[in-house]
């Protein structure tokens, strides 16, 4: 890593640590805000009329955890874009590296690459937007990304590729590049050992995810049950073409999918749990023919 890399670094690492410690000291300040509400509702509930003083003394408790809980919110939300900065620093370096033929990538066993591809999954950012009307952006969970949409260095996403039998296939890809005069992306296949990168038009990539979306608060940010969807088969880095058969419940649950295979009876898979992460929308989507097995 170069000097200048090195203490871009540095320098947000020591910013980010500075706001944990900022966030861990604020966290505690709310509390009495908090207990004084719940100490108040607690004597309504036991039947204690509310005066008009009561009233008001609740409705300025609330503003005041309100303001708490936001303060709380731009902290962690600072922190977050420190830690987005690191992580573009290390991919810029990663692709200076590559395209100047000095990469040397690590080839590691596939039980890693799972264990690295789930991580990747749970600690994918829970979108919370400030208001309840608030509408989930692209790329949170099920919704896709807009025409213009162009993958970041880093992103992961799926690629369409042909195999040396001839097949088409989506595999999972991380955004080395986009070259913006001939419109097509260069890829490392995270499941490829060859240093040579995928060099793939842009109809030809799919952009994963960049946050999760809350049941709770955006249910339509979900894939519905029954869409036709791309799907990560679990254990592999591929996507295959599937049908969501249950959707997730809480933010840390994962869909139900089945894949469509034709050593079943019924052309379909039994159903298997995928995280939100790794599905997405199937580019021909459409109503299956064949009637899902539940």
């Amino acid at each position: 890593m170069t000097d200048i890399a090195l203490l871009q670094i540095q320098d947000r690492m020591k910013t980010l640590q500075q706001l944990i410690v900022q966030i861990g000291t604020e966290h505690p300040k709310s509390e009495p805000t908090i207990a004084a509400i719940n100490k108040i509702h607690e004597k309504a509930r036991e039947g204690d009329k509310l005066g008009q003083a009561t009233k008001q003394k609740l409705k300025s408790h609330y503003t005041t955890a309100i303001a708490e809980a936001r303060h709380e919110e731009a902290l962690v939300r600072e922190a977050l874009e420190k830690i987005y900065e690191i992580r573009a620093i290390k991919h810029e370096r990663k692709l200076q590296a590559k395209l100047a033929g000095t990469g040397n990538k690590e080839t590691l066993r596939r039980g890693h690459i799972m264990k690295m591809l789930l991580t990747s999954a749970q600690v994918l950012p829970l979108w919370i937007g400030e208001s309840s009307n608030h509408k989930a952006p692209q790329l949170c969970g099920g919704i896709g990304p807009d025409p213009n949409y162009i993958a970041k260095v880093g992103d992961m996403v799926a690629a369409l590729v042909r195999s040396p039998d001839g097949d088409d296939n989506w595999i999972l890809a991380e955004v080395l590049r986009y070259n913006t005069g001939a419109g097509k992306y260069e890829l490392d296949d995270i499941d490829e050992e060859q240093k040579e990168m995928l060099t793939l038009p842009k109809k030809s990539v799919i952009p994963l995810p960049l946050m999760r979306a809350n049941p709770e608060t955006n249910p339509e940010a979900l894939f519905r049950k029954d869409t036709l969807v791309l799907a990560l088969y679990p254990q592999t880095t591929c996507f295959y073409k599937a049908i969501v058969t249950s959707v997730p419940t809480r933010h840390d649950a994962e869909y139900e999918v089945q894949f469509e295979d034709n050593t079943y009876a019924e052309g379909y898979s039994p159903a298997l749990k995928v995280p939100q992460r790794y599905v997405i929308a199937h580019p021909l989507a459409r109503i299956p023919k064949k009637k899902v097995l539940n």
